[in-house]
């Protein structure tokens, strides 16, 4: 069996990818070992994930109502069945809708893990019904978008459905007694907040000596204000040197200043981060250069090192995002077109779905320190905001790193209910390479949380209303 392009990979790249090379008239295949479009974002990440932060959400601000506004509920009962069941509706219903686009666009899907022959042929694995008698597919050209798998240290993989990582979490089997989170970052908080929130009591231990080090202290710390009265403890600077399985329990060795000595639990997620899906699909095979952690290299077209072959996602570096990928999946195929075109991004949103989110784009202040540039914060707090004060939700902050020669705005950043909506106003003025001027002169409504993106260039030039800061000199 031939295809013009063949699309390793069914997640947010690879269907978007190899959508628009449908749309583009070439003649497509995509080959997924699940069988099922969406790849960990749809299946097992980013979607299944939010949507137990929203059960968790709905809890936590009915609790809200009661201590605050008089509005009193009687505690939640948690049918666990129910709540898994409702988050497998929404991955079906989402798998459903993409298997029908693909259908209608007469992009063959084949279920089947593939691995390279050579640069121009994937032998593959499976006996699906659609997979060709002679389990092999040869192409003109592929995009790579294998994706990333969770990263598990061999000191953790003790054979225990105990120890899981995130994709186990995600699983929902139970509501654990007493549950420890390995990791401090975001994939860590976000289900140690769904298991707290249902009923566990939630431990997360981080060697770091703070939670989510890649985000700016002054976001983190609203959300470290309100989710440790939620965690039973939080450990930093802290190391697990061992797991076991005792009984029905896994017993933990901790080694640092924030806990020595050990402690059992009913779940342990491990929650160390993600590495490239790289290994034994067989691109010692081809042309592709494997780099360090497992990325491939690419260049600004998303082009690897073998010309048949292009690579994106997970991958092909660094931030591991989904909305990346579905970027780099258009970029490779207007590029594989002939398009001029090239992956040269100003802003990639990051955000943390905790409570309170947490999002960010352009330059973070930590960047900007490290690499010596030039900037100055406008930071607006929403306690001076009239929308956070009517939710009761003061605890946030918004913030611009401004070029102070220019003027122009190089960098966002938002803690606070909903900040991963705000943020993509902050990602059009970045990558448009706004002046704050034009963010402050636009007519935000009122009353909003939109509007601390205005508020906070105000602060800047000293004419914000609601806080008193004269203009600079």
């Amino acid at each position: 069996m031939h295809s013009q392009l063949v699309v390793l990979g069914g997640g947010p790249g690879g269907y978007a990818a190899a959508f628009l090379a449908a749309d583009e008239g070439m003649e497509v295949t995509i080959v997924e070992s699940e069988g099922k479009l969406g790849g960990t974002c749809l299946l097992r990440g980013c979607i299944p994930s939010k949507a137990l932060l929203h059960v968790a959400k709905v809890i936590s601000e009915a609790e809200e109502l009661t201590e605050e506004w008089g509005v009193e509920y009687s505690s939640p009962k948690i049918a666990i069945d129910k709540v898994r069941a409702r988050k497998e509706k929404v991955i079906s219903t989402l798998t459903g809708g993409l298997a029908g686009l693909a259908k209608k666009r007469k992009v063959k899907v084949i279920k089947a893990k593939g691995s390279f022959v050579n640069s121009t042929t994937i032998q593959l694995e499976g006996d699906d019904e659609s997979v060709p008698a002679d389990k092999t597919l040869t192409f003109d050209h592929c995009v790579l978008a294998t994706g990333s798998i969770p990263a598990m240290p061999p000191a953790f993989k003790i054979g225990s459905d105990r120890v899981v990582d995130s994709t186990g979490a995600l699983e929902l089997k139970e509501i654990p007694e007493r549950m420890l989170v390995i990791g401090g970052g975001y994939i860590g908080l976000e289900m140690g907040t769904v298991y707290a929130t249902l009923g566990s009591k939630v431990d997360v231990v981080e060697l770091a000596s703070g939670l989510l080090m890649g985000a700016d202290r002054d976001l983190v710390k609203p959300l470290e204000r309100r989710i440790k009265p939620l965690m039973e403890n939080i450990f930093l600077n802290t190391k697990v040197g061992s797991v076991y399985e005792k009984g029905d329990k896994i017993e933990v060795a901790f080694e640092g200043p924030g806990k020595f000595g050990t402690e059992e639990y009913d779940l342990v997620l491990v929650s160390v981060g993600r590495a490239p899906n790289t290994r034994d699909i067989g691109l010692e095979n081809t042309n592709v250069e494997v780099i360090e952690r497992g990325f491939v290299r690419v260049d600004s077209k998303l082009r690897t090192a073998d010309p048949h072959i292009l690579a994106i996602g997970d991958v092909a570096g660094e931030p591991m995002l989904a909305h990346k990928a579905t970027h780099e999946g258009r970029i490779a195929v207007e590029a594989l077109l002939g398009k001029a075109v090239e992956f040269d991004k100003r802003a990639i949103p990051a955000v943390v779905f905790t409570d309170p989110e947490i999002a960010w784009a352009g330059i973070t202040e930590e960047e900007a320190k490290r690499d010596g540039v030039n900037y100055e914060v406008a930071a607006y707090p929403w306690a001076a905001s009239g929308r956070a004060q009517a939710l009761g939700r003061t605890d946030g902050l918004t913030k611009w790193l401004v070029n102070p020669d220019t003027e122009q705005v190089i960098g966002c950043g938002i803690v606070g209910s909903g900040a991963g909506e705000l943020i993509a106003e902050a990602v059009l003025a970045i990558e448009m390479g706004c002046h704050l001027h034009d963010i402050t002169d636009a007519i935000h409504p009122h009353p909003t949380l939109g509007e601390t993106l205005m508020n906070a260039g105000e602060i800047f030039f000293g004419t914000a209303t609601e806080i008193y800061k004269p203009k600079r000199k």
